[in-house]
């Protein structure tokens, strides 16, 4: 039998910054700490590309049963990741935005 995994909670302020710096890396233009979520604006070429981002960032949304705040204009997408049940920022929050970065890798 497998133990239960660890109840789900909101992470402190030290652990976010903590979980920040670990996901940005050396990264100046990456994710940050607004209003109480983590967001990150990417610039698109055009309409199309943006609606692709979010699409991609819908269907990873899908799979992890967890949905950001999407606003997405001609020449941005942007993308907001918090928990409202804890509320706060969590685990999955750092977990699908780290999918969402993956995105971009070659």
């Amino acid at each position: 039998m497998h133990p239960s995994p660890a109840p789900l909670r909101a992470l402190t302020p030290t652990e976010i910054v903590t979980r920040l710096t670990q996901l940005n890396g050396a990264v100046a233009h990456g994710w940050r700490l607004i209003d109480g979520a983590l967001e990150k604006g990417f610039a698109c070429a055009s309409f199309e590309h943006g609606m692709a981002l979010a699409n991609a960032v819908a269907w990873i949304a899908q799979r992890r049963d967890h949905h950001p705040t999407l606003h997405l204009s001609p020449q941005r997408c942007t993308v907001r990741w918090v928990t409202h049940e804890p509320a706060g920022i969590t685990v999955r929050d750092f977990a699908c935005a780290a999918a969402v970065d993956a995105l971009f890798k070659d």
